[in-house]
Protein backbone atom coordinates (compact mmCIF):
# COMPACT_ATOMS: atom_id res chain seq x y z
CA UNK A 1 0.00 0.00 0.00
CA UNK A 2 1.22 3.73 -1.24
CA UNK A 3 2.16 5.96 1.92
CA UNK A 4 -0.29 8.44 0.21
CA UNK A 5 -3.21 5.65 -0.05
CA UNK A 6 -2.08 5.14 4.24
CA UNK A 7 -2.65 8.54 4.52
CA UNK A 8 -5.99 8.86 2.63
CA UNK A 9 -7.47 5.87 4.54
CA UNK A 10 -6.41 7.23 7.91
CA UNK A 11 -8.02 10.64 6.96
CA UNK A 12 -10.87 8.86 5.48
CA UNK A 13 -11.43 7.13 9.23
CA UNK A 14 -10.98 10.09 11.14
CA UNK A 15 -13.99 11.98 9.01
CA UNK A 16 -16.02 9.00 9.75
CA UNK A 17 -15.25 8.85 13.59
CA UNK A 18 -15.99 12.68 13.69
CA UNK A 19 -18.94 12.03 11.75
CA UNK A 20 -20.07 9.09 13.94
CA UNK A 21 -19.36 11.66 17.37
CA UNK A 22 -21.40 14.44 15.69
CA UNK A 23 -24.63 12.31 15.29
CA UNK A 24 -24.47 11.24 19.21
CA UNK A 25 -27.10 13.10 21.19
CA UNK A 26 -25.51 14.97 23.82
CA UNK A 27 -26.49 13.57 26.94
CA UNK A 28 -25.94 14.93 30.90
CA UNK A 29 -28.23 13.23 33.06
CA UNK A 30 -26.45 14.51 35.95
CA UNK A 31 -28.65 16.16 38.81
CA UNK A 32 -26.11 17.36 41.38
CA UNK A 33 -22.45 16.09 42.23
CA UNK A 34 -21.41 17.79 45.12
CA UNK A 35 -17.99 16.22 46.57
CA UNK A 36 -19.35 16.70 50.28
CA UNK A 37 -22.98 16.49 50.68
CA UNK A 38 -25.79 16.03 53.54
CA UNK A 39 -28.98 14.41 52.71
CA UNK A 40 -31.13 15.34 55.97
CA UNK A 41 -34.58 14.80 57.94
CA UNK A 42 -35.07 11.68 55.58
CA UNK A 43 -36.91 8.25 56.25
CA UNK A 44 -34.09 5.31 55.66
CA UNK A 45 -34.07 2.18 55.03
CA UNK A 46 -30.49 0.84 55.23
CA UNK A 47 -31.01 -2.60 53.53
CA UNK A 48 -30.06 -4.61 56.20
CA UNK A 49 -33.40 -6.08 56.96
CA UNK A 50 -33.71 -3.53 60.45
CA UNK A 51 -36.98 -1.45 60.77
CA UNK A 52 -37.12 1.98 58.75
CA UNK A 53 -35.54 4.90 61.03
CA UNK A 54 -37.47 8.21 60.83
CA UNK A 55 -35.35 11.84 60.69
CA UNK A 56 -32.17 10.41 59.22
CA UNK A 57 -28.96 12.35 58.02
CA UNK A 58 -26.75 10.50 55.76
CA UNK A 59 -23.17 12.54 55.21
CA UNK A 60 -21.72 11.76 51.51
CA UNK A 61 -17.87 12.56 50.64
CA UNK A 62 -16.27 12.06 47.72
CA UNK A 63 -18.78 9.68 46.64
CA UNK A 64 -18.57 7.53 50.26
CA UNK A 65 -20.96 7.36 52.94
CA UNK A 66 -19.05 8.57 56.04
CA UNK A 67 -22.24 9.13 58.57
CA UNK A 68 -25.90 7.86 58.78
CA UNK A 69 -27.82 8.62 61.70
CA UNK A 70 -30.30 10.70 63.35
CA UNK A 71 -30.06 14.24 61.74
CA UNK A 72 -29.80 16.26 65.25
CA UNK A 73 -27.26 13.94 65.95
CA UNK A 74 -24.84 13.89 63.16
CA UNK A 75 -22.82 16.72 62.55
CA UNK A 76 -22.88 18.55 59.32
CA UNK A 77 -19.38 19.15 57.84
CA UNK A 78 -19.23 23.08 57.01
CA UNK A 79 -18.45 22.12 53.37
CA UNK A 80 -21.56 20.22 52.79
CA UNK A 81 -24.06 21.28 50.41
CA UNK A 82 -27.35 20.01 52.20
CA UNK A 83 -29.80 18.78 50.89
CA UNK A 84 -33.30 18.80 53.15
CA UNK A 85 -35.25 16.12 52.13
CA UNK A 86 -38.16 15.73 54.56
CA UNK A 87 -41.12 13.70 53.38
CA UNK A 88 -38.55 11.68 50.76
CA UNK A 89 -37.63 7.99 51.86
CA UNK A 90 -34.52 6.58 51.09
CA UNK A 91 -33.07 3.29 49.94
CA UNK A 92 -29.96 1.26 49.13
CA UNK A 93 -29.37 1.23 45.21
CA UNK A 94 -30.83 -2.00 43.83
CA UNK A 95 -28.37 -5.17 43.14
CA UNK A 96 -30.34 -6.50 40.63
CA UNK A 97 -29.29 -10.24 39.77
CA UNK A 98 -31.36 -11.17 36.71
CA UNK A 99 -31.15 -8.89 34.20
CA UNK A 100 -30.08 -8.22 30.11
CA UNK A 101 -29.22 -6.13 27.83
CA UNK A 102 -31.45 -7.48 25.20
CA UNK A 103 -35.31 -7.18 24.45
CA UNK A 104 -37.64 -9.66 22.59
CA UNK A 105 -38.56 -7.70 19.41
CA UNK A 106 -40.38 -10.75 17.99
CA UNK A 107 -40.10 -13.92 16.49
CA UNK A 108 -37.63 -15.71 18.74
CA UNK A 109 -34.95 -12.13 18.16
CA UNK A 110 -33.66 -10.34 21.04
CA UNK A 111 -32.50 -7.18 20.10
CA UNK A 112 -29.29 -5.59 22.25
CA UNK A 113 -30.41 -2.55 24.15
CA UNK A 114 -26.99 -1.12 25.17
CA UNK A 115 -27.72 2.48 24.93
CA UNK A 116 -31.41 2.70 26.67
CA UNK A 117 -31.08 -0.28 29.29
CA UNK A 118 -27.55 0.78 31.05
CA UNK A 119 -29.63 4.00 31.52
CA UNK A 120 -32.89 2.82 32.25
CA UNK A 121 -31.30 0.49 34.89
CA UNK A 122 -30.15 3.64 36.97
CA UNK A 123 -33.12 5.36 36.35
CA UNK A 124 -35.14 2.73 38.25
CA UNK A 125 -32.61 2.35 40.85
CA UNK A 126 -30.24 -0.13 40.07
CA UNK A 127 -26.71 0.72 40.96
CA UNK A 128 -25.35 -2.88 40.57
CA UNK A 129 -26.66 -5.48 38.39
CA UNK A 130 -25.81 -8.59 37.21
CA UNK A 131 -26.93 -10.03 33.41
CA UNK A 132 -27.72 -13.31 33.95
CA UNK A 133 -27.11 -15.04 30.01
CA UNK A 134 -26.06 -12.86 27.03
CA UNK A 135 -26.80 -12.84 23.91
CA UNK A 136 -23.91 -10.88 23.06
CA UNK A 137 -21.25 -11.01 25.70
CA UNK A 138 -18.79 -8.46 23.79
CA UNK A 139 -21.17 -5.86 24.12
CA UNK A 140 -21.80 -6.57 27.59
CA UNK A 141 -18.11 -6.60 28.21
CA UNK A 142 -17.38 -3.41 26.63
CA UNK A 143 -20.48 -1.80 27.80
CA UNK A 144 -19.66 -2.45 31.49
CA UNK A 145 -16.08 -1.52 31.02
CA UNK A 146 -17.18 2.17 29.55
CA UNK A 147 -19.42 2.18 32.71
CA UNK A 148 -16.63 1.63 34.70
CA UNK A 149 -14.43 4.72 32.80
CA UNK A 150 -17.10 7.11 33.45
CA UNK A 151 -18.03 7.30 29.37
CA UNK A 152 -21.69 5.96 29.98
CA UNK A 153 -23.95 6.38 32.82
CA UNK A 154 -25.75 2.83 34.41
CA UNK A 155 -25.26 0.56 36.95
CA UNK A 156 -21.50 -1.69 37.70
CA UNK A 157 -22.36 -4.32 35.63
CA UNK A 158 -21.45 -8.20 36.59
CA UNK A 159 -20.88 -9.98 32.97
CA UNK A 160 -22.29 -13.26 33.11
CA UNK A 161 -21.11 -15.39 29.66
CA UNK A 162 -23.27 -16.71 27.03
CA UNK A 163 -25.92 -19.09 27.77
CA UNK A 164 -24.48 -22.32 27.88
CA UNK A 165 -27.42 -24.68 26.21
CA UNK A 166 -27.61 -27.71 25.14
CA UNK A 167 -29.82 -29.42 21.95
CA UNK A 168 -33.39 -29.24 21.49
CA UNK A 169 -34.29 -24.96 22.19
CA UNK A 170 -33.14 -23.08 19.30
CA UNK A 171 -32.24 -19.41 19.56
CA UNK A 172 -30.34 -18.22 16.87
CA UNK A 173 -27.97 -16.48 18.89
CA UNK A 174 -26.99 -18.92 21.73
CA UNK A 175 -24.21 -21.28 20.58
CA UNK A 176 -25.14 -25.24 21.15
CA UNK A 177 -22.50 -26.47 23.76
CA UNK A 178 -21.72 -29.96 22.28
CA UNK A 179 -20.25 -31.64 25.60
CA UNK A 180 -18.08 -31.05 28.76
CA UNK A 181 -14.86 -30.48 26.71
CA UNK A 182 -17.02 -27.75 24.42
CA UNK A 183 -18.29 -26.25 27.48
CA UNK A 184 -14.58 -26.36 29.59
CA UNK A 185 -13.23 -24.51 26.07
CA UNK A 186 -16.74 -21.88 25.92
CA UNK A 187 -15.81 -20.91 29.68
CA UNK A 188 -12.07 -20.87 29.44
CA UNK A 189 -12.17 -18.23 26.47
CA UNK A 190 -15.08 -16.06 28.35
CA UNK A 191 -12.83 -16.05 31.19
CA UNK A 192 -10.19 -14.39 29.56
CA UNK A 193 -12.39 -12.31 28.09
CA UNK A 194 -13.98 -10.77 31.41
CA UNK A 195 -16.90 -12.71 32.05
CA UNK A 196 -17.05 -13.02 36.05
CA UNK A 197 -20.33 -15.91 35.87
CA UNK A 198 -21.96 -18.72 33.85
CA UNK A 199 -25.23 -19.64 33.54
CA UNK A 200 -26.34 -22.93 32.14
CA UNK A 201 -29.78 -23.09 30.45
CA UNK A 202 -32.56 -25.82 30.22
CA UNK A 203 -31.07 -28.84 27.89
CA UNK A 204 -28.37 -29.12 29.30
CA UNK A 205 -26.99 -32.46 30.73
CA UNK A 206 -25.55 -33.08 34.40
CA UNK A 207 -22.02 -34.05 32.67
CA UNK A 208 -21.59 -30.87 31.29
CA UNK A 209 -23.25 -29.18 33.93
CA UNK A 210 -20.36 -30.79 36.23
CA UNK A 211 -17.91 -29.62 33.98
CA UNK A 212 -18.76 -25.99 33.74
CA UNK A 213 -19.22 -25.61 37.71
CA UNK A 214 -15.66 -27.21 37.74
CA UNK A 215 -14.05 -24.87 35.21
CA UNK A 216 -15.80 -21.81 37.00
CA UNK A 217 -14.89 -22.82 40.28
CA UNK A 218 -11.27 -23.23 39.78
CA UNK A 219 -11.54 -19.08 38.51
CA UNK A 220 -13.55 -18.41 41.63
CA UNK A 221 -16.47 -17.91 39.64
CA UNK A 222 -19.88 -18.78 40.17
CA UNK A 223 -22.91 -20.53 38.32
CA UNK A 224 -26.58 -19.64 37.87
CA UNK A 225 -28.49 -22.23 36.02
CA UNK A 226 -32.26 -21.71 34.44
CA UNK A 227 -33.17 -25.39 34.15
CA UNK A 228 -35.41 -28.14 32.57
CA UNK A 229 -33.43 -30.92 32.09
CA UNK A 230 -31.95 -31.16 35.32
CA UNK A 231 -33.26 -31.02 38.71
CA UNK A 232 -32.82 -28.46 41.57
CA UNK A 233 -31.75 -30.97 43.80
CA UNK A 234 -29.73 -32.62 41.22
CA UNK A 235 -27.82 -29.34 40.60
CA UNK A 236 -27.50 -28.42 43.90
CA UNK A 237 -25.60 -32.14 44.50
CA UNK A 238 -23.35 -30.93 41.28
CA UNK A 239 -22.80 -27.64 43.96
CA UNK A 240 -24.53 -25.42 41.21
CA UNK A 241 -24.16 -21.54 43.29
CA UNK A 242 -27.21 -19.90 41.97
CA UNK A 243 -30.84 -20.91 40.51
CA UNK A 244 -33.40 -18.62 38.80
CA UNK A 245 -36.42 -17.92 38.46
CA UNK A 246 -37.50 -19.25 42.21
CA UNK A 247 -39.14 -22.27 42.14
CA UNK A 248 -40.86 -21.95 39.15
CA UNK A 249 -38.70 -23.77 37.02
CA UNK A 250 -38.25 -26.99 38.76
CA UNK A 251 -38.65 -30.22 37.06
CA UNK A 252 -38.07 -31.74 40.58
CA UNK A 253 -42.04 -32.57 41.21
CA UNK A 254 -42.60 -34.33 37.59
CA UNK A 255 -43.95 -37.45 37.60
CA UNK A 256 -41.31 -40.42 36.43
CA UNK A 257 -38.91 -37.30 35.05
CA UNK A 258 -36.36 -39.06 32.88
CA UNK A 259 -32.72 -37.88 33.36
CA UNK A 260 -31.22 -35.59 31.55
CA UNK A 261 -34.60 -34.65 29.47
CA UNK A 262 -36.83 -31.73 29.62
CA UNK A 263 -40.15 -32.94 29.81
CA UNK A 264 -43.19 -31.48 28.84
CA UNK A 265 -43.99 -27.87 29.87
CA UNK A 266 -47.90 -28.64 30.44
CA UNK A 267 -45.92 -31.73 32.80
CA UNK A 268 -44.01 -29.16 34.40
CA UNK A 269 -46.90 -26.83 35.30
CA UNK A 270 -49.18 -29.08 36.20
CA UNK A 271 -46.16 -30.43 38.84
CA UNK A 272 -46.18 -26.95 40.59
CA UNK A 273 -49.92 -26.32 39.96
CA UNK A 274 -50.59 -29.82 42.21
CA UNK A 275 -47.86 -29.34 44.71
CA UNK A 276 -48.41 -28.31 47.94
CA UNK A 277 -46.26 -25.33 49.00
CA UNK A 278 -46.49 -26.01 53.10
CA UNK A 279 -45.95 -30.09 52.49
CA UNK A 280 -42.97 -32.40 52.73
CA UNK A 281 -41.75 -32.27 49.63
CA UNK A 282 -41.67 -28.44 49.02
CA UNK A 283 -40.07 -28.97 52.38
CA UNK A 284 -37.71 -31.40 51.33
CA UNK A 285 -36.24 -29.42 48.43
CA UNK A 286 -35.88 -26.45 50.27
CA UNK A 287 -33.93 -28.10 53.28
CA UNK A 288 -31.73 -29.16 50.54
CA UNK A 289 -30.56 -26.17 48.64
CA UNK A 290 -30.28 -24.07 52.09
CA UNK A 291 -27.96 -27.53 53.24
CA UNK A 292 -26.21 -27.20 49.44
CA UNK A 293 -25.79 -23.65 50.20
CA UNK A 294 -27.88 -22.60 46.96
CA UNK A 295 -29.10 -18.85 46.34
CA UNK A 296 -32.63 -18.20 44.56
CA UNK A 297 -33.05 -15.35 42.27
CA UNK A 298 -36.66 -14.23 42.48
CA UNK A 299 -37.88 -13.10 38.81
CA UNK A 300 -41.36 -12.51 39.66
CA UNK A 301 -41.94 -9.55 37.37
CA UNK A 302 -41.41 -12.19 34.48
CA UNK A 303 -44.50 -14.58 35.45
CA UNK A 304 -46.42 -11.97 36.67
CA UNK A 305 -46.52 -11.13 32.38
CA UNK A 306 -47.95 -14.98 31.93
CA UNK A 307 -50.83 -14.66 34.70
CA UNK A 308 -54.68 -13.73 33.88
CA UNK A 309 -55.71 -10.74 36.29
CA UNK A 310 -52.66 -9.00 36.95
CA UNK A 311 -52.20 -5.15 35.86
CA UNK A 312 -50.91 -4.17 32.63
CA UNK A 313 -47.52 -2.89 32.58
CA UNK A 314 -47.51 1.39 33.81
CA UNK A 315 -48.40 4.00 30.88
CA UNK A 316 -44.84 5.47 31.60
CA UNK A 317 -43.42 1.42 31.14
CA UNK A 318 -45.00 1.33 28.08
CA UNK A 319 -44.11 4.68 26.53
CA UNK A 320 -40.39 3.50 26.60
CA UNK A 321 -41.51 1.05 23.64
CA UNK A 322 -41.31 1.44 20.55
CA UNK A 323 -44.37 1.62 18.51
CA UNK A 324 -44.31 -2.24 17.25
CA UNK A 325 -43.16 -3.79 20.51
CA UNK A 326 -45.82 -1.60 22.77
CA UNK A 327 -48.90 -2.68 20.18
CA UNK A 328 -47.34 -6.36 20.74
CA UNK A 329 -47.29 -6.56 24.23
CA UNK A 330 -50.69 -4.93 24.59
CA UNK A 331 -52.35 -7.20 22.46
CA UNK A 332 -50.71 -9.92 24.71
CA UNK A 333 -51.67 -8.58 27.80
CA UNK A 334 -55.39 -7.90 26.14
CA UNK A 335 -55.85 -11.35 25.05
CA UNK A 336 -54.57 -12.97 28.86
CA UNK A 337 -57.00 -10.96 30.37
CA UNK A 338 -59.62 -12.62 28.85
CA UNK A 339 -59.13 -15.75 29.57
CA UNK A 340 -60.14 -14.41 33.08
CA UNK A 341 -58.01 -16.97 34.94
CA UNK A 342 -55.32 -19.29 33.83
CA UNK A 343 -52.86 -21.76 35.20
CA UNK A 344 -50.54 -18.77 35.84
CA UNK A 345 -52.71 -16.75 37.68
CA UNK A 346 -52.23 -19.85 40.78
CA UNK A 347 -48.77 -20.53 39.54
CA UNK A 348 -47.61 -17.30 40.16
CA UNK A 349 -49.04 -17.50 44.03
CA UNK A 350 -47.36 -20.83 44.24
CA UNK A 351 -44.15 -19.99 43.34
CA UNK A 352 -44.67 -16.65 45.91
CA UNK A 353 -45.84 -18.93 48.83
CA UNK A 354 -42.35 -21.19 48.05
CA UNK A 355 -40.15 -18.53 47.99
CA UNK A 356 -41.27 -16.85 51.12
CA UNK A 357 -40.66 -20.52 52.76
CA UNK A 358 -37.61 -20.67 51.36
CA UNK A 359 -36.61 -17.25 53.14
CA UNK A 360 -38.24 -18.60 55.97
CA UNK A 361 -36.22 -21.84 56.47
CA UNK A 362 -32.79 -19.86 56.06
CA UNK A 363 -32.53 -19.79 52.49
CA UNK A 364 -30.67 -16.98 50.30
CA UNK A 365 -32.95 -15.54 48.30
CA UNK A 366 -31.87 -12.17 45.71
CA UNK A 367 -34.46 -10.36 42.92
CA UNK A 368 -33.86 -9.79 39.64
CA UNK A 369 -36.57 -8.45 36.74
CA UNK A 370 -35.56 -11.05 33.67
CA UNK A 371 -36.96 -8.41 30.83
CA UNK A 372 -37.78 -11.15 28.08
CA UNK A 373 -40.73 -12.89 27.66
CA UNK A 374 -43.03 -10.87 25.23
CA UNK A 375 -42.19 -7.80 27.04
CA UNK A 376 -43.90 -6.12 29.64
CA UNK A 377 -40.91 -6.12 32.09
CA UNK A 378 -39.35 -2.66 31.15
CA UNK A 379 -35.98 -1.57 32.36
CA UNK A 380 -36.14 1.30 34.62
CA UNK A 381 -39.66 0.24 36.25
CA UNK A 382 -39.77 -3.47 36.60
CA UNK A 383 -36.88 -2.83 39.61
CA UNK A 384 -39.64 -1.66 41.82
CA UNK A 385 -42.31 -3.93 40.09
CA UNK A 386 -40.45 -6.54 41.65
CA UNK A 387 -40.12 -5.22 45.01
CA UNK A 388 -43.78 -4.34 45.01
CA UNK A 389 -44.35 -8.05 44.03
CA UNK A 390 -41.80 -9.15 47.04
CA UNK A 391 -44.20 -7.05 49.10
CA UNK A 392 -47.23 -9.21 48.31
CA UNK A 393 -45.77 -12.04 48.83
CA UNK A 394 -45.84 -11.48 52.21
CA UNK A 395 -41.99 -9.58 53.04
CA UNK A 396 -42.07 -6.66 54.79
CA UNK A 397 -40.52 -3.79 53.56
CA UNK A 398 -37.22 -3.89 55.12
CA UNK A 399 -37.23 -7.44 54.47
CA UNK A 400 -38.13 -6.93 50.66
CA UNK A 401 -35.25 -4.27 50.36
CA UNK A 402 -32.47 -6.61 51.66
CA UNK A 403 -33.76 -9.23 49.31
CA UNK A 404 -33.12 -6.41 46.80
CA UNK A 405 -29.64 -4.93 47.72
CA UNK A 406 -27.71 -6.73 50.18
CA UNK A 407 -28.62 -10.19 49.27
CA UNK A 408 -27.20 -9.51 45.91
CA UNK A 409 -24.28 -7.64 47.23
CA UNK A 410 -23.04 -10.35 49.62
CA UNK A 411 -23.47 -13.01 46.79
CA UNK A 412 -21.15 -11.08 44.46
CA UNK A 413 -18.66 -10.39 46.78
CA UNK A 414 -19.67 -7.19 46.99
CA UNK A 415 -21.13 -6.89 50.53
CA UNK A 416 -17.88 -4.28 51.54
CA UNK A 417 -18.75 -1.52 49.13
CA UNK A 418 -22.75 -1.72 48.27
CA UNK A 419 -25.90 -3.25 48.86
CA UNK A 420 -26.64 -1.60 52.05
CA UNK A 421 -26.67 2.47 53.75
CA UNK A 422 -23.94 2.26 55.99
CA UNK A 423 -20.78 4.52 57.35
CA UNK A 424 -17.98 3.17 54.99
CA UNK A 425 -20.08 2.17 52.01
CA UNK A 426 -20.04 3.63 48.22
CA UNK A 427 -22.91 6.34 48.22
CA UNK A 428 -25.24 4.85 45.82
CA UNK A 429 -28.90 5.00 47.24
CA UNK A 430 -32.60 5.47 45.89
CA UNK A 431 -34.61 8.43 46.74
CA UNK A 432 -38.62 8.21 47.21
CA UNK A 433 -41.03 11.41 48.07
CA UNK A 434 -43.43 10.11 50.26
CA UNK A 435 -42.69 7.49 52.83
CA UNK A 436 -43.19 4.40 51.77
CA UNK A 437 -42.62 2.48 54.70
CA UNK A 438 -46.22 3.91 55.66
CA UNK A 439 -47.25 3.95 52.29
CA UNK A 440 -46.08 1.71 49.81
CA UNK A 441 -48.04 3.14 47.06
CA UNK A 442 -45.04 5.69 47.05
CA UNK A 443 -43.26 3.61 45.88
CA UNK A 444 -43.90 4.89 42.11
CA UNK A 445 -42.49 8.21 43.59
CA UNK A 446 -39.22 7.20 42.47
CA UNK A 447 -37.47 10.70 42.30
CA UNK A 448 -33.49 10.34 41.76
CA UNK A 449 -30.78 7.99 42.14
CA UNK A 450 -27.23 8.26 43.33
CA UNK A 451 -24.54 5.76 42.21
CA UNK A 452 -20.78 7.02 44.00
CA UNK A 453 -22.12 10.19 44.59
CA UNK A 454 -23.30 11.41 41.75
CA UNK A 455 -26.97 11.88 41.27
CA UNK A 456 -29.24 10.96 38.39
CA UNK A 457 -32.40 12.79 37.57
CA UNK A 458 -34.50 9.75 36.46
CA UNK A 459 -37.29 12.17 34.73
CA UNK A 460 -34.26 13.49 32.32
CA UNK A 461 -33.75 9.56 31.46
CA UNK A 462 -36.87 8.59 30.69
CA UNK A 463 -37.60 11.72 28.53
CA UNK A 464 -34.73 11.01 26.39
CA UNK A 465 -35.34 7.34 26.20
CA UNK A 466 -39.29 7.61 25.07
CA UNK A 467 -40.15 5.26 22.46
CA UNK A 468 -36.56 4.07 21.81
CA UNK A 469 -36.99 0.29 23.80
CA UNK A 470 -36.78 -2.17 20.73
CA UNK A 471 -34.65 0.52 18.76
CA UNK A 472 -31.19 0.34 20.39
Amino acid sequence: MSRKLQLFLVALAALISAAAAAQQPKEDFTLFSDRVVALTHVALIDGTGTPARSDQAIIIRDGRIVAVGTTADVPIPADAVVRNLAGHTVLPGFVMMHEHMFYPAGLGNYTEMLRTFPRLYLAGGATTIRTAGSMSPFGDINLRNEIARGNIPGPDINVTGPFIEGPGLLFLKIKITKDPPDARALIDYWAKEGATSYKVYMNIPRTTLAAVIDEAHLRQHKVTGHLCSITYREAADLGIDNLEHGFLASTDFVKDKVADVCPRQVDVLNSLATLDPDGPQARALIDHLIAKHVALTSTLTIFETFASGRPMASSGALELLATDLREQYMSRWSSIAQQGKNQWTDLLRVGMRLEKKFVEAGGHLMAGTDPTGYGGVVAGYSNVRELELLLETGFTLPEAVRISTRNGAEFLGLAADVGTLEAGKRADLIVFKGDVNADPKALKELQWTMKAGVAYDRARILAAMKGKIGLY
